[in-house]
């Protein structure tokens, strides 16, 4: 399983606005942190924004800061609301028009669908408290 870009940048934002502690942070600041396109930065930020993970402040002074408490955002579910896709493979689609011809005796995606939900389970087992935690851990 691959992430998308922007599921990769939704973290990268969610993590640095945390480090902050309430304190707002401009997009400015996050790209030039992370070398990341400030247009893109602004599509991510827009989206965790209309998603109720941002708070966003407009103006000279704005900026984002986290609206959710970092003990409540489970790294599994944000990464379901954020990627578009989980089929790992065509018949998994749910508008899959393509008719399996193993249909019935395919144990595929059976597995995946095991492997794709044990996968969701341990992310999970972790929050972006977890994720701060560990960064704040890395600079000391």
């Amino acid at each position: 399983m691959r992430l998308t870009l922007h599921t990769d940048y939704a973290l990268r934002v969610l993590v640095h606005v945390g480090l902050r502690d309430g304190d707002l942070v401009t997009i400015s600041d996050i790209a030039d942190c992370y070398g990341i396109s400030k247009n893109h930065l602004t599509k991510v930020v827009h989206q965790l924004g209309r998603s109720g993970y941002l708070e966003t402040v407009r103006g000279k002074f704005g900026g984002v800061r986290l609206l959710r408490e970092p003990a409540d955002i489970r790294l599994g579910q944000f990464i379901r609301e954020t990627e578009e896709d989980f089929a790992l493979v065509r018949c998994m689609r749910c508008d899959s028009r393509d008719e399996c011809r193993l249909k019935g005796r395919c144990l595929a995606q059976t597995a995946l669908a095991a492997g794709l939900g044990a996968f969701f389970g341990e992310l999970d087992r972790y929050t972006l408290a977890d994720m701060l935690d560990s960064e704040r851990g890395a600079v000391q």
